[in-house]
């Protein structure tokens, strides 16, 4: 049984319990999305949480993004930081059970919060979300899996195991320029659906 369900996550915001929200974007998807010039694309954040990456895009104007997280809470601080993002673009749903298709589908540390038994399902979600040839960017944590709570790690070989059936590996290799606290800790991903 999951007990990573909605209540556990809305318990974290409400005790300010968000150790993985660095209160902004990361500086690798960042940098991943500086380069990006198409800004109709159709993109997707699951396990959004406090979406610093959805502010980042639409600041930049990219139009079309839609955020998921299983947690109203912090749904509603994007929309007190962002008043004019489109609320039918703001999800309050299981990952699981979203339907539609998108270009690119941003990771940021919404895998490394499932428990590990959901992994084979994320990998299946993912290519059922994706368009021909989408993309799943973002980072994946090298942290350890055998704890008790996220963050839920893997080492590169199982992350091979998982995901080189439904993609091809574009990027897949050591952040360089993480935080400190996740120095040497974090993966860039750039997949793309096979």
């Amino acid at each position: 049984m999951n007990k990573f369900t909605k209540e556990f996550w809305t318990k974290r915001y409400q005790e300010n319990e968000t150790g993985w929200d660095v209160g902004t974007i990361s500086n690798p998807l960042k940098e991943y999305i500086d380069q990006l010039t198409d800004t109709n694309i159709r993109i997707l954040i699951p396990g959004a949480g406090n979406a610093h990456e959805a502010e980042y895009l639409f600041k930049k104007g990219f139009s079309n993004i839609t955020v998921i997280d299983i947690s109203e809470l912090p749904l509603i601080n994007l929309q007190k930081r962002l008043s004019d993002f489109p609320k039918e673009n703001l999800i309050l749903c299981d990952f699981f059970e979203h339907q539609s298709h998108y270009d690119l589908i941003i990771e940021q540390t919404f895998f490394c919060a499932l428990d590990p038994s959901f992994r084979k399902q994320y990998v299946t979600k993912m290519l059922e979300l994706l368009k021909p040839k989408g993309k799943l960017v973002g980072v994946f944590f090298t942290d350890p899996v055998d704890t008790e709570n996220p963050p839920f790690g893997a080492t590169i070989e199982e992350y091979t195991k998982l995901f080189n059936s439904g993609f091809e590996f574009k990027t897949f290799a050591a952040c360089v320029n993480s935080i400190q606290p996740r120095m040497g800790r974090e993966i860039f991903i750039n997949f793309i659906k096979k």
